[in-house]
């Protein structure tokens, strides 16, 4: 990865993370800060998912690496939030 793909991964990741918040039913136990780094992560996940099934690379919008991104997102975001609710 070179410096501009970990910076768009930064920058996409935040969105991300607040696309699976707007996804996921119910508040969420987690912080903002916390969400843009599960979806930082989540969106580097996503991109290898892609990579394996061999979607990564599309001409125009990658909708299915986004799916994959936004959909670990949500996971991550739910096992973070449940995680995080048992601590309090």
């Amino acid at each position: 990865m070179t410096i501009g793909g970990i910076i768009a991964a930064i920058i996409i990741g935040a969105i991300i993370g607040a696309l699976a918040r707007l996804v996921l039913p119910g508040k969420q136990n987690i912080s903002i800060l916390l969400t843009i780094v599960v979806g930082i992560i989540a969106a580097i996940i996503g991109t290898l998912l892609a990579g394996a099934v061999g979607v990564a690379d599309t001409p125009g919008i990658d909708w299915i690496e986004l799916i994959l991104q936004v959909a670990v997102a949500a996971v991550g975001v739910t096992i973070v939030g449940s995680l995080n609710g048992r601590r309090r």
